[in-house]
């Protein structure tokens, strides 16, 4: 028989990346296992991506109190349905979809577990001190008591569950390392490829080095763009014909502001913007494309960088991308720091390396996401976590 599980998540927007399209790709496979998967969300119930949501969705918006988005509908629901679950996993903190969580069930019998998705890094406490600070005050009475009485707190690797042990003294919880990946392509490459080269003809014969996802600070965009003037200046002909693909939201204050540094190092013939891409244009991006480059500053899994390997595209990326370890062991990439200096040197190794040894690494890449990556072990690995967990009793903590 399988399990119910209700998904707990502050929003559907496939805006959102990462979160919400695991959460699709891993429920998509429970399904197939025969478990019931639903989702409860913060959306207001007329949101286009409500009705478009492949799960039924539980919108409890609208919301209130800008950023952490509390709503009075969720406790009281969550509270009269929770019994209908064998299983509740709130993905991500920080917004009331997990306090409220936290409020209606931490006294039921009904487990549930938080999938933090890399949001205790401590890269965030280091870069941005003040949010930190403002977080301490939520800390103790709101998202500790969310992970401590969690029946456990789910992290994609070990780097991202030793990390998150850093970022704030008062720290407790069950921990519990689950696989993590995504889904393998469509088999279409011939019509993904036309797909991306009908949608932008401009880049057709050039060599292309994807960028996919926010266009967020924490990706270091900054660092692609400096680290690719910096080497066309210094060496122009390896860089002849070169062109970064940013393709993913981009229309926001950083965006624009990346937008603008990329015009101020007068690299407007070298990077086209093609907002978010999705389907066969966006599968078609990974077919074309040469290199897949991510030097971002924390990443706890990074789909986008899976996704890549499941086309045979090698990965360019930082060490701060937490399953650097796995595909540098594969040869289906190349890792460097998460500096300028690193970036170039990856853009140059890339460039440099004869096109036998590249072939030889698609075929890695491919190889490093089927062992390693593939949605299917990922789904097996909840489950697990989930009877493992699950059939502890939990004591009911007071207060």
């Amino acid at each position: 028989m399988g399990f119910r599980i209700l998904h707990c998540i502050s929003s559907v927007n496939p805006v959102g990346g990462g979160p919400i399209e695991g959460l699709k790709q891993l429920s998509a496979v429970n399904l197939r296992h025969g478990h019931t998967v639903e989702v409860l969300s913060l959306d207001d119930p007329a949101d286009p991506w409500v009705r478009d949501c492949p799960l039924p969705c539980h919108a409890m918006g609208p919301t209130r109190i800008w950023g952490w988005r509390h709503t009075p509908r969720l406790v009281p629901w969550l509270k009269a349905h929770a019994h209908e679950y064998d299983a509740v996993i709130v993905n991500g903190i920080w917004q009331y979809h997990a306090f409220g969580a936290w409020r209606a069930l931490h006294k039921l019998p009904v487990p549930y577990f938080v999938f933090t998705h890399g949001m205790l890094d401590p890269w965030f406490k280091r870069t941005y001190p003040l949010k930190h600070l403002k977080k301490w005050l939520f800390w103790p009475w709101a998202e500790y008591r969310v992970l401590r009485d969690a029946a456990a707190v789910l992290f994609t690797c070990e780097d991202e569950r030793r990390l998150a042990r850093q970022s704030f003294w008062l720290y407790r919880c069950d921990e519990y390392v689950v696989s993590y990946g995504t889904s393998a392509p469509p088999d279409a490459t011939a019509r993904q490829r036309e797909a991306f080269q009908r949608a932008f003809p401009e880049l057709d014969g050039k060599r292309l080095l994807l960028f996919l996802g926010r266009v967020h600070e924490k990706k270091g965009p900054d660092l692609l763009f400096d680290a690719f003037a910096r080497l066309r200046s210094l060496e122009p002909q390896l860089m002849a014909g070169v062109h970064v693909v940013m393709a993913g939201p981009a229309d926001h204050a950083h965006g624009q502001a990346m937008q603008a540094r990329v015009r101020d190092l007068g690299l407007q013939d070298a990077v086209t913007w093609t907002g978010m891409v999705s389907g066969d244009v966006k599968w078609g991006a990974f077919r074309c494309a040469d290199a897949f480059v991510l030097p971002s500053h924390q990443e706890n899994f990074g789909i986008a960088v899976a996704e890549a390997m499941a086309c045979g595209l090698p990965v360019l990326i930082s060490n701060q991308v937490n399953i650097w370890r796995e595909i540098q062991q594969a040869e289906g990439g190349y890792v460097d720091q998460d500096t300028v200096m690193g970036t170039e040197r990856l853009l140059r190794r890339w460039l440099t390396t004869p096109p036998e040894r590249w072939q030889a690494m698609r075929d890695n890449a491919r190889e490093c996401f089927q062992s390693r990556f593939l949605i299917d072990r990922t789904a097996e690995s909840f489950i697990e976590a989930m009877e493992l967990f699950g059939m502890r009793k939990r004591p009911v903590t007071p207060g």
